[in-house]
């Protein structure tokens, strides 16, 4: 992963667990089981994810969302829970790897599956899983807060976080179970020698302020897929990815997580290792369609209702308070109003109409979105810059292509100038596997500022050496068209996001395949238009040559011309 990435990923491997609940005397009652993050290690301290503790709540899960409801006593569930955590050697320990081939490593629930391709060493046999006690359930009323304001009040775009997919069968009461306990974690204890330090020796881990992460800084986010199933082999699995968004401690990352990483830590490169967060909802979708996103809560909140929560309900609250891990730096700035990148800002939100999208500032008056947030010439349009996040501009557009152009363009020309915007520089190459990133209005439009995805250049298509289409592994949402792709490393503009894929067999749409216009298709003809505003540059748009349709139209081009059967 790079250099850069070691202090987070060691910070993971010895921070990362995984929590199991069940029945005592009831194996045929099955178990429940998330991913969690040691923040103490003598005595252990464990915070994991709380939907694991609804079948067991005496009031059901309706206590999580009675009023008031911040924190809950380790007795209010029942007697008969079970718990167990479950860890990893450290990547530091001094016995060494362990040799995976052999027989009887991994837990018998996995004999039915067949391993893929090697991995990475995954370090030395797991130890038994240790007992634990629950100390208290808690949430973070500013995450709920906020979650109700995003997601709460639009039921029409079917919103949805349970941890299995849309069409899979989940009853009425289960979904509605996860949902109650979206915004709820648990504080645990583990059980274990006294001589014995819980994850092994090593540094403990530090906490990042709310804020102190920017949008678009990397994250590595470290959970066990499918919870304690295959431990051996699931354990503390890493996705990277970026801060995509943030309303307060909501956040938003791209990193792909999977159902049982629910609680797993997310840590940042810097501060160097710290915990960001933990997940909240590995998987969300909107409108039946995966969003490609994952939902975190911000760690430093929930430790400090953490505090506030055994002051009330623990006897020994204060030796226990005192292991809390501390927060380490300053805040970066407030998450509502953090444009993350410098490029970044450069990226405005498109209104036309009751229509609204993603568009780029390519001069100080001049902004290049998509014909089809903005289809009509002459038509006003109000662009709302990034920051401050009240100002608005009203414009028209002078430019769209027609509707039977390849190319996806509509040029607005604005009354005043943006001030303080940074016009990108375009590129004048491209370079396939380099880091890219998106910017763009998908999914919360100007809720919560605009996204930030990351990914690689995936290809460039060419017509006669010319680039005319860009692919990327960035996801892409509804509202990010016409916004800008960049290059991450250089912050170069590279080109203007038109789609992302539809299989229109099974009506799927696929975030992380989308296109995107070269810029160096657009450039001449807007710096033409800059500067004398002579349009025949872009009116050139609406007549590429055959070969660039039928790119646009993913088609194979034909060997030979039909020959007529008359």
């Amino acid at each position: 992963m790079g250099r850069q990435w070691g202090p987070a990923m060691r910070a993971a491997e010895q921070a990362g667990c995984v929590v199991s609940a069940s029945r005592a005397g009831q194996p045929e009652a099955g178990s429940w089981s998330c991913s969690g993050v040691i923040l103490s290690r003598s005595p252990g301290l464990v915070l994991c994810h709380g939907g694991i503790f609804t079948p067991f709540l005496r009031a059901g899960s309706g206590a999580l969302t009675a009023a008031g409801a911040a924190f809950l006593p380790g007795d209010s569930c029942s007697d008969d829970l079970r718990l167990h955590v479950q860890w990893s050697p450290t990547a530091a320990s001094p016995a060494g790897r362990a040799d995976r081939s052999r027989p009887g490593l991994c837990t018998p629930q996995c004999a039915g599956l067949e391993p893929g391709p090697p991995a990475r060493p995954r370090g030395q046999p797991l130890r038994p899983p240790h007992p634990a006690e629950l100390l208290l359930l808690l949430s973070c009323p500013a995450f709920r807060a906020h979650f109700a304001r995003l997601f709460g009040s639009e039921p029409a775009e079917q919103w949805r976080f349970a941890s299995a997919a849309p069409d899979e069968e989940v009853s009425e009461d289960e979904e509605e179970d996860q949902l109650r306990a979206l915004g709820w974690f648990a504080l645990l204890r583990v059980r274990h020698d006294p001589e014995e330090e819980v994850g092994g020796r090593g540094p403990a881990v530090a906490v990042a302020p709310l804020g102190a992460v920017p949008k678009g800084a990397s994250l590595l986010a470290c959970g066990s897929p499918f919870g304690s199933f295959c431990p051996d082999i699931f354990l503390n699995t890493l996705s990277r990815g970026v801060l995509s968004n943030a309303a307060g401690p909501l956040l938003l990352t791209d990193a792909r997580c999977l159902p049982g990483t629910e609680g797993g830590g997310v840590f940042a490169v810097r501060p160097a290792g710290a915990l960001v967060a933990l997940v909240a909802a590995p998987l969300c979708w909107k409108a039946r369609e995966w969003v490609g996103l994952t939902l975190l809560c911000a760690a430093a909140p929930l430790l400090r209702a953490a505090r506030a929560g055994l002051g009330r309900l623990c006897p020994d609250a204060a030796a226990l308070a005192a292991l809390l891990p501390p927060e380490v730096g300053a805040p970066w700035g407030l998450p509502l109003r953090d444009p993350g990148p410098p490029w970044a800002a450069a990226a405005v939100l498109v209104e036309c109409g009751t229509v609204w999208g993603s568009g780029v500032v390519v001069a100080p008056r001049l902004v290049v979105t998509c014909r089809h947030v903005a289809p009509r010439e002459t038509a006003r349009v109000l662009v709302r810059p990034t920051t401050p996040k009240s100002a608005k501009i009203w414009g028209h557009v002078v430019f769209a292509t027609q509707e039977t152009s390849p190319y996806d363009i509509a040029v607005v020309s604005l009354e005043e100038e943006l001030e303080g915007v940074p016009v990108p520089v375009p590129t004048e190459h491209f370079y396939e596997g380099e880091a890219v990133s998106v910017v763009g209005f998908g999914v919360f439009g100007q809720a919560c500022g605009p996204s930030v995805t990351s990914g690689i250049l995936s290809a460039v298509v060419q017509v006669d050496d010319a680039p005319v289409m860009l692919q990327t592994t960035c996801a892409v949402h509804g509202g990010s068209s016409g916004g800008p792709l960049f290059s991450t490393c250089s912050g170069d503009l590279l080109g203007i996001v038109a789609s992302n894929t539809r299989d229109n067999n099974t009506g799927a749409t696929y975030p992380h395949l989308n296109f995107s216009i070269p810029i160096t298709v657009l450039q001449p003809a807007l710096q033409r238009y800059s500067q004398t505003g002579d349009m025949g540059g872009l009116r050139a748009l609406d007549h590429a040559a055959e070969p660039v349709r039928v790119v646009w139209r993913l088609q194979r081009p034909l060997a030979e011309a039909p020959r007529s059967k008359l």
